[in-house]
C-alpha cells in the first residue's frame, strides 16, 4: 500500500470522499492508460496486480488499472465492488465485460470511480444522483436503464452501461484475454499511451505521434523522428522506460 501511494505521489490521503478524490486524480495523472503489453508480446496477468503498476512502474488498460486501484482502495479501508460495463461504440453497445468500473461506498453513498477509461471524469461520480454532475473532465449524468443498469453520459454522449451486480476480478479474465489477443479487438489494432496532464488536459502517444490536448480541447500533434525519440517521449511524458518500441503487427 505504501509503495502504491508513493507510485502515485500521495503520502497519506485524507479519509472519506475527500481522500477518494485525491487518490483518483493522483492516479489519473501518474499511471497511464496504455495497451503497450499487447504490442510488446507481454502477457496480461490479472493475478499479478498491482505488481505491474507499482513495481514495474507501468500502466495498463481498464482491467489492470481499475483492478489494481480496487486493491489499493480496499487496503485503505474503502468498500469497493467491481462491475462489468458495456461500452457505447457509436452505433451499438459492446459485449458484457467490455469494461471494468468500480463502485465505492462512502458513508453509505455509492460512487463511481474509474481510472481506466482514458478521457473521463477526474473525480468520483455519485451513482445516487440523477442531476448533472460537473467535473473537470466534462458534464456527467447517471441514467436509469432496464434491469437496474446505470448508463453514464458525458457531455450528452453515452459512455457505458454498468451492471449493478458485483463481480470478482477473475470474471473479467476471459474478456481481458480476448481484448488483448483477438484481431477484432480495438486494442490489438491500435497503439496508445495516454495520461491526464497537470493542467487538466491530456498527453497521448500513439505510435510516433505525440498529441497534446489542452483543457479547452485544443489539440496539437507532433510526429516524432525515429525510435530514440519515441522511447524518450515514453520516458519524459509517462515515466515508462522501455527497451524497444512497441509496434502494431501488420
Amino acid at each position: 500500500m505504501d509503495d502504491y501511494l508513493a507510485r502515485i505521489g500521495v503520502d497519506r490521503p485524507p479519509s472519506g470522499l475527500d481522500g477518494l478524490r485525491v487518490l483518483q486524480r493522483a492516479h489519473l495523472g501518474t499511471v497511464p492508460f496504455e495497451n503497450l503489453s499487447v504490442h510488446l508480446g507481454e502477457p496480461i496477468d490479472l493475478t499479478a496486480l498491482p505488481d505491474k503498476i507499482v513495481t514495474r512502474r507501468r500502466g495498463g488498460f481498464c482491467y489492470e488499472l481499475n483492478g489494481a486501484f480496487a486493491a489499493l482502495l480496499t487496503a485503505l479501508g474503502y468498500t469497493v465492488s467491481l462491475h462489468q460495463a458495456r461500452v457505447w461504440g457509436g452505433k451499438r453497445w459492446g459485449p458484457p465485460f467490455d469494461h471494468l468500473a468500480l463502485r465505492v461506498a462512502v458513508d453509505g453513498e455509492p460512487w463511481l470511480v474509474d481510472v481506466g477509461f482514458g478521457r473521463f471524469a477526474h473525480h468520483p461520480l455519485s451513482l445516487a444522483s440523477r442531476a448533472p454532475q460537473p467535473d473537470p473532465g466534462g458534464s456527467f449524468v447517471v441514467v436509469d436503464r432496464d434491469l437496474g443498469d446505470l448508463e453514464i453520459v458525458m457531455d450528452g454522449e453515452p459512455q457505458y452501461r454498468i451492471d449493478p451486480r458485483p463481480y470478482d476480478l477473475a470474471d473479467f479474465a476471459p474478456t481481458c484475454w480476448w481484448q488483448s489477443t483477438s484481431p477484432d479487438s480495438h486494442f490489438t489494432r491500435s497503439l496508445t499511451c495516454s495520461m491526464l496532464a497537470p493542467d487538466g488536459g491530456r498527453v497521448t502517444l500513439s505510435g510516433d505521434r505525440l498529441i497534446r490536448t489542452d483543457p479547452a480541447g485544443a489539440r496539437t500533434e507532433t510526429v516524432l523522428d525515429g525510435d530514440d525519440a519515441v522511447l524518450a517521449a515514453y520516458r519524459e511524458h509517462f515515466g515508462l522506460v522501455l527497451d524497444r518500441v512497441p509496434r502494431v503487427a501488420v
